[in-house]
């Protein structure tokens, strides 16, 4: 038993003895690039580490590589919740309406929160309200494959982003009142369709969908809005041949005067606002919009999508005999983010989960 004992006891000495030796050659072999690094205290670290791997600064084409690599991986990644909800950053206020102001001697008003739900023609996840009087196989439209295809990465715009309201603003908080001095207008871009325009172009810029956002006021006076940002569409897409898609983003006025309705829904405990894609129709040839069906289509794929991802995120889509800014390509189509009554965090929130759909919709 002792010449047992005393044999365990040479074989752990021996043990740490290879231990001893392993870990004087690692610093060893590390400790010269300590000096050499310009990074050394990260490498005099790594020197007293018992791996075998190395610890190295990249540089040059290998960061270049790297960060491409985990690029693509990022954006190959489902999305989750918290990427949409917006985060906290400081608005200015200055010369726009202030709910926690001092109010005294106005009249006050209620907001009333609302889910338009199903109403019109169902179309697989979504609806449609369909306001030309024509039957149309609206299933068999959606399922028509895109007229246009989009790259991921693309060196130059492939998505325009643009608003002919620009003006078109929403409430500064989330309440359920509004006093009489609350006038929906403004160009401060904290709280108008611009900062809705943003978050989506930041959005898709993000998932490698190159997007340009033209912030260009087209309503400085409001007749002639939509001749001016017809015009500053048709050079922005003279300067980015590329583009494929363009969207006129709006918000809608529901309600009256004495009451303004807001329309709503919650995903996973987050409430947002409630989008309306309107798509145009032009059967008789009347408006030179020949290729309404085609942004029919991609206006399906857009409602139906959204719907299938996050419930209850759309009104019913609006179909009707008008022509907008839509004739302009086979991707372009107005959509209304909220009203003037939903707040400006409903509204940024509404529109990260819009620009998830997009994408989903150009890349998939």
């Amino acid at each position: 038993m002792k010449a047992k004992g005393k044999a365990l006891k040479i074989l752990k000495t021996a043990f740490a003895f290879v231990l001893l030796i392993a870990a004087i050659a690692s610093v060893a072999h590390r400790l010269p690039e300590c000096f050499t690094s310009h990074d050394p205290a990260a490498l005099a670290a790594a020197a007293f580490m018992m791996t075998d791997g190395k610890y190295r600064l990249t540089t040059g084409e290998e960061t270049a590589t790297e960060q491409a690599e985990q690029t693509t991986a990022a954006q190959s990644q489902p999305k989750t919740l918290s990427t949409y909800i917006p985060k906290p950053k400081p608005k200015d206020k200055s010369g726009y309406y202030d709910t926690f102001a001092n109010h005294e001697g106005e009249e006050k008003y209620d907001i009333i929160s609302k889910t338009v739900g199903a109403d019109g023609t169902a179309v697989d996840s979504c609806y449609v309200k369909n306001k030309t009087g024509l039957d149309f196989d609206f299933e068999e439209i959606l399922n028509r494959p895109l007229t246009f295809e989009t790259q991921k990465n693309s060196e130059s715009p492939e998505v325009l982003i643009y608003h002919t309201h620009t003006g078109e603003a929403y409430l500064d908080e989330s309440v359920d009142y509004y006093y009489e001095s609350y006038y929906s207008r403004t160009q401060n871009e904290d709280y108008n369709v611009v900062a809705v325009g943003e978050v989506i172009t930041q959005e898709l810029n993000s998932r490698g969908i190159n997007t340009y956002h033209d912030k260009t006021v087209h309503d400085s006076t409001y007749n002639g809005s939509y001749d001016r940002s017809t015009q500053t569409v048709e050079a922005d897409m003279k300067e980015f041949g590329s583009v494929k898609v363009v969207l006129d983003i709006h918000r809608d006025a529901i309600g009256s005067d004495a009451a303004k309705v807001k329309p709503v829904f919650e995903y996973d405990g987050h409430q947002g606002a409630q989008i309306m894609i309107l798509s145009g129709c032009d059967y008789y040839g009347e408006m030179d919009f020949d290729n309404w069906q085609n942004n029919l289509s991609f206006a399906l794929k857009l409602q139906n999508t959204a719907e299938k991802l996050y419930p209850g995120m759309t009104r019913p889509m609006s179909f009707d005999y008008f022509v907008y800014n839509e004739l302009i390509c086979d991707g372009s189509l107005l959509i209304e983010v909220g009203s003037d009554a939903n707040s400006i965090e409903e509204v940024e929130y509404t529109a990260g989960l819009l620009a998830d759909v997009i994408a989903r919709v150009l890349t998939e």
